[in-house]
């Protein structure tokens, strides 16, 4: 018999006192909002330096951020393989640690999406569960979404990028994010600004497991992905995907081309001096 779940109510501000922002500092409350990182496993295991980032932003802006020690996948690789019962007892598992807290932000638009648009559906046997995937989906932010919607920041307004840049718009983030809010949110055209490749759409051919399925066909995906990133002549690339930075990164090395990729969320920590600068 399956043991019966319970789950923690939401706390939210009363209606009567809402948070409001400090005067002189948009985007830091008081009462401060309370998030959880989710730090995601690429990241976790290949770029700890952007969860570290996010972790200070937040910080920044009068987050309190805890970090859930007991946190997993949230089943997104096993649910793309479409291993749906495995993906189902890690999603059940996720819901379970993140559902006591106010908000969960992570670096991983994939992941966002992995969140509010199939971990649902994939607990929807346990309707305890399903209703606290649900009230999770609606709380669960990718980062930078979370600074514009949740924290009213600006971080066009903020970063500070001493060269000229290009972007990657990983796949997964259309259901997060659009190609036109990532450009708003950096830094504008100019010398020293962003230079957009020519399709800002371009997929690079990661896509989780078709990337192992269909390594000779994802190969070419990312050389032409690299060809438009490389036609804007600038080496660093703003990339905000774990996958898909890990994926141009290893075809970037293997054809000798200096591309440098980092998650806004490095950039950020640098502008604000919460971060030393990458070497």
């Amino acid at each position: 018999m399956r043991r019966r779940r319970s789950f923690a109510p939401l706390r939210r501000s009363p209606a009567a006192n809402p948070r409001s922002v400090r005067a002189g500092l948009p985007g830091v409350y008081n009462p401060p909002v309370r998030a959880a990182l989710f730090v995601t496993c690429l990241t976790d295991t290949f770029f700890p330096r952007a969860g570290e980032a996010v972790v200070r932003v937040l910080r920044h802006f009068g987050c309190a951020v805890e970090f859930p020690p007991a946190q997993t996948c949230c089943g997104q690789p096993a649910y793309n393989s479409g291993f749906h019962r495995a993906a189902r007892d890690v999603a059940a598992h996720w819901v379970e640690v993140f559902d006591p807290y106010e908000c969960v932000v992570t670096p991983s638009a994939s992941c966002a999406a992995m969140i509010s648009r199939h971990t649902p559906e994939l607990l929807a046997d346990d309707p305890a569960l399903k209703r606290a995937a649900e009230r999770l989906a609606e709380r669960t932010y990718e980062f930078s979404v979370f600074l514009r919607d949740r924290l009213l920041v600006d971080t066009a307004a903020l970063l500070r990028i001493a060269e000229p840049f290009t972007v990657h718009y990983p796949c997964h983030a259309r259901g997060v994010y659009s190609v036109g809010e990532l450009c708003a949110s950096l830094p504008g055209e100019g010398p020293n600004g962003l230079r957009l490749p020519r399709h800002t759409d371009l997929c690079c051919g990661f896509g989780g497991m078709f990337a192992i399925d269909q390594p000779q066909i994802s190969g070419a995906m990312a050389g032409d992905k690299l060809d438009e990133l490389a036609a804007t002549r600038a080496e660093l690339v703003v990339c905000n995907e774990a996958g898909c930075t890990l994926n141009l990164m290893g075809s970037a090395n293997r054809r000798g081309m200096c591309l440098r990729f980092r998650h806004v969320a490095e950039l950020l920590a640098e502008s604000l001096g919460l971060l030393e600068p990458a070497p």
